[in-house]
């Protein structure tokens, strides 16, 4: 079933699809920093169940607009609404939303500029694979408003270091692209004017591969990444088996004993 992008012709969020199967999801509410409040979280999470549905989507990219990546769930929001039931349902939905990245049987790639911050610094983390400008911070800065970055530590503490996790969420100090290359939050660092074309070469790096191979790896990574090792190495080897057993696998396999390139069907 394909994908509708008729759902997102407005609001803050808007949805682009390439001839690839490549959609690109735009943060668009730029005069709140692209926050993630209610109507973010639910554009979010209609467009990411619709890319769950449709088999022909290869990648995705998260890019934002306006100065900001993304600054977070909004505190004049959360300052306005004081009872826990709110709290907790905004939470919630962003939680199910990250977790419906984390599901996705595609990369999602983060094409950051300006500040993430707090849940903005979630969503980079929780990403498969993220790309920054050189200007770009990073912060989980909750602590400086009484508020412990609890959500946003779940990405951050498996992808940096736990003393460096530790040390942003307990002083909310913001970190340079630089510094979030080194501990591991991004894959890569580019000036601003090369930022499309590293993000393409990501992007044409997985389009060329398998589908299956793809969706199967992505889920095995962050499976066996919570098990014991004696525990990954069946999962691991189970999912090879079953792998080896897909048409363009077995494709791949005759194309190395034949010294050729292998005629993937790419789905």
């Amino acid at each position: 079933m394909a994908f509708d992008l008729a759902p997102f012709s407005q609001g803050p969020l808007r949805v682009e699809r390439d001839a690839r199967g490549v959609v690109t999801l735009t943060l668009d509410d730029p005069q709140r920093f692209n926050a993630l409040g209610h109507d973010m979280l639910s554009a979010l999470q209609a467009a990411l169940d619709g890319i769950a549905a449709d088999a022909t989507v290869r990648v995705v990219v998260l890019a934002a607009n306006g100065k900001a990546f993304c600054a977070g769930h909004n505190l004049k929001d959360m300052a306005a609404n004081p009872e826990l039931s709110y709290y907790q349902s905004l939470f919630a939905q962003c939680g199910r939303m990250m977790l419906a990245i984390h599901k996705l049987p595609v990369p999602v790639i983060a094409k950051v500029h300006g500040m993430a911050t707090a849940a903005g610094c979630q969503l980079v983390a929780q990403c498969d694979l993220a790309v920054a400008v050189e200007d770009a911070s990073f912060a989980t800065s909750g602590i400086q408003y009484g508020l412990f970055c609890s959500t946003p530590s779940v990405p951050l503490v498996r992808n940096v270091p736990a003393k460096v996790a530790m040390e942003m969420l307990l002083t909310g100090d913001f970190i340079d692209a630089r510094a979030a290359l080194e501990q591991g939050l991004l894959n890569s660092v580019v000036d601003a004017g090369q930022l499309d074309a590293e993000v393409e070469r990501l992007v044409n790096a997985i389009v060329r591969k398998p589908r299956t191979a793809v969706a199967m790896g992505k889920a095995l990574v962050y499976q066996q990444r919570e098990m014991g090792m004696e525990a990954a190495y069946q999962l691991a080897a189970q999912t090879m088996a079953v792998n080896m057993m897909d048409a363009d696998a077995q494709e791949g396999a005759r194309a190395f004993a034949e010294k050729r390139k292998p005629g993937w069907s790419l789905q």
